[in-house]
């Protein structure tokens, strides 16, 4: 068993996600849950020893003497085993999350704020390690750790765990805190269940009722998976199917039961350089994460949770509006619109990497892209025959109307960089993408307002963004006006339809992301001063952008080895982080990543598009089917 102060840090591939729709936890392949909050994503940790090791907290349960792990998801599902060799025998950890009821879209779900781990041991005797160092409010609120009516329970401030399943134990302080430390003898062929809930003592814990609601849990997230399928829903993945739908229940992981917002990650502070600053909290929603996934979870037939996400979307920033208030790049879960960024000073940080976020001060930014992802997320429900309600459509209008008053103004951009604002081209374009979709809603779905401005200030913007989005000498579009560095987001430009997928300087970007931000196969999302310290890895939605911009250029060959090559990257269990050094290979930044898996997704279908499989309807955009709806040019010239 583990002694005092001889914890370390695992690698983040090490982990794998289980959650119930409103928080998630990550359990690492020694058995040790090492992240937790509850009972949301975005409330304080009970398990944080991710971000500290001695100090955080954690759960853990594992043979006394065991080997390397092996471990999976059970088929379509969201619940981990983990089998451990012991001696000769085996130990089989199952580690889920109780979650029933109809999943598809919000409120008809039931989820306890519960742990279920049970035991399965084969071959021979194991005796088994239980660790249980609850640490309250990020460590923050001192634990107290005691034995009331045959359960452990674990207090600080107006918290309470209770520890259900663990007969003996002692507790003793490890200089952080107190840890429960107990053992468990297994015999073969003998299970056993271990349950943390939230709340009240005296519910009582059995393999039973636990195997039970492990059966119940399976088949409601296999049942999400496969509802009202056919046999063709899936047809466009091809052979990528199993990783298509391991991202698939990733993205329904973070997506939160009450109001269909999504999390960007379900953790906070996970560097994106190790030892480095670059350290923020991803527990929110950005409005550009609604478009892009509002396409991948329709392409799986995901109609209504996409719909719900665009729809949440469009209602806290019309909410934020209404305020008088500017509309934000981002939100809390329940719309929340004050994120205040706080440095908790005690954590060392993974690794020692400091600080560690809560909150997350980029909410106040100006970032003009989000008039463009608001509109394309309309747009998109409206294809689908989505009504917009009255005051939707003229909260939609005020909106296009802004874009196409501000598109001149200099931002902080899709990165959110913490320096000087500047003219970045990807905020042009998708300011562009703002006035071209209200546009269409105007001609295509009666939206009422001034078409005749915002096509107007739409053909001068594409003419600015051309004019000085471009160096010549560079060969590509520049991350901002008057530079001369890359930005990856430049790949979007045929994507949203600014150009074709022919045109010279579209085929120049891709070629100068490929030789100058593409390391090992994987791509940079920029190199250049962002008023921050340090470098970070590459960036995994990014590699998945180059992919589509080569399959819709007609470079299949190109596109596929990207594709293959970044996939091949995810950890065991087919999980992504947010991005990944190039040289080691290692994951860095938060996980799991709902980005990646969107772009993993969104990139299969464009690779199945592009190999003539037939996608989901409607046209996707930056297809030529899509541009010929609506006029777009498929070709240069």
């Amino acid at each position: 068993m583990a002694q005092d102060g001889t914890r370390g840090y695992k690698p983040i591939a090490d982990y794998g996600a289980i959650g119930n729709l409103c928080t998630v936890a990550l359990v690492a392949r020694d058995g040790s849950i090492d992240w937790c909050c509850l009972p949301q994503f975005d409330s304080a940790s009970v398990f944080a020893a991710i971000l500290d090791a001695r100090r955080g907290g954690y759960f853990r349960i594992a043979p006394a003497a065991a080997g390397r792990a092996e471990r999976r998801y059970l088929e379509d599902t969201n619940v981990l085993e983990t089998r451990f060799p012991a001696q000769g025998a085996s130990l089989t950890l199952t580690d889920f999350m109780p979650l029933w009821g109809n999943i598809k879209g919000r409120h008809g779900s039931h989820s306890p704020s519960e742990i279920h781990r049970v035991l399965h041991c084969e071959g021979g005797d194991v005796e088994v390690e239980i660790e249980w160092a609850p640490r309250f409010d990020y460590a923050r609120t001192p634990t107290r750790i005691h034995r009331a009516e045959g359960e452990w329970i674990a207090e600080g401030g107006d918290e309470r765990l209770v520890l259900g399943g663990v007969t003996g134990g002692e507790v003793s302080d490890d200089g952080f805190g107190p840890v429960l430390r107990a053992r468990l003898h297994l015999g073969a062929g003998e299970r056993a269940a271990v349950v943390m809930r939230r709340g009240m003592p005296g519910l009582g814990t059995s393999v039973e009722d636990s195997t039970r609601l492990l059966e119940r849990t399976a088949e409601t997230w296999r049942g999400w998976v496969h509802r009202d399928d056919d046999g063709t829903r899936h047809a466009w993945a091809g052979g990528l199917l199993p990783q298509v739908v391991r991202s698939e229940l990733a993205l329904k992981l973070l997506i939160h039961a009450d109001t269909g917002a999504m999390a960007a990650a379900p953790t906070t502070s996970l560097p994106e350089t190790i030892g480095g600053v670059r350290n923020w909290d991803y527990r929110f929603t950005w409005i550009r994460d609604a478009s892009l996934t509002g396409q991948a979870l329709m392409s799986l037939g995901h109609d209504r949770e996409a719909t719900e996400f665009l729809l949440w979307v469009e209602r806290v920033s019309e909410a934020c509006a209404a305020r008088d208030s500017a509309i934000q790049i981002m939100y809390g879960l329940r719309g929340e619109l004050e994120l205040p960024e706080e440095e908790l000073s005690h954590l060392e940080g993974y690794r020692g990497s400091q600080p560690v976020r809560i909150g997350n001060a980029a909410h106040s930014q100006l970032q003009l892209d989000i008039y463009g992802e608001l509109l394309d997320s309309a747009y998109e429900l409206a294809r689908r025959g989505v009504e917009l309600d009255e005051s939707l459509r003229e909260f939609l209008t005020a909106v296009a109307d802004r874009a196409a008053g501000a598109w001149h103004r200099t931002d902080s951009g899709i990165w959110e960089v913490r320096g000087e604002p500047r003219h970045f081209v990807y905020s042009k374009l998708m300011a562009w993408v703002a006035l071209d979709r209200a546009s269409h809603l105007a001609d295509r779905f009666g939206l009422r307002g001034d078409a005749g401005r915002w096509r107007q200030e739409r053909d001068r913007l594409r003419e600015d963004v051309l004019r000085h989005g471009y160096n010549p000498e560079v060969g590509a579009f520049v991350q901002s006006y008057g530079s001369t560095e890359l930005d990856a987001a430049n790949l979007l430009i045929p994507l949203h339809e600014l150009l074709p997928f022919d045109d010279p300087r579209v085929q120049g970007t891709i070629d100068r992301t490929l030789e100058q931000l593409t390391e090992n196969g994987m791509v940079y999302r920029y190199i250049a001063d962002d008023g921050l310290p340090g470098k970070e890895g590459t960036f995994g939605l990014c590699t998945y952008w180059l992919v589509d911009a080569l399959a819709l250029s007609g470079r299949l060959d190109e596109a596929w080895e990207i594709f293959e090559g970044m996939t091949s990257r995810g950890n065991d269990l087919g999980l992504f982080s947010e991005q990944i050094d190039a040289t080691s290979g290692e994951f860095l930044g938060n996980f799991p990543q709902a980005f990646t898996h969107v772009g993993l997704i969104n990139s299969a279908l464009y690779l199945g598009y592009a190999e003539g499989r037939p996608v989901p309807e409607p046209a996707l955009i930056g297809t030529p089917e899509h541009r010929r709806e609506v006029g777009h040019p498929i070709r240069s010239g």
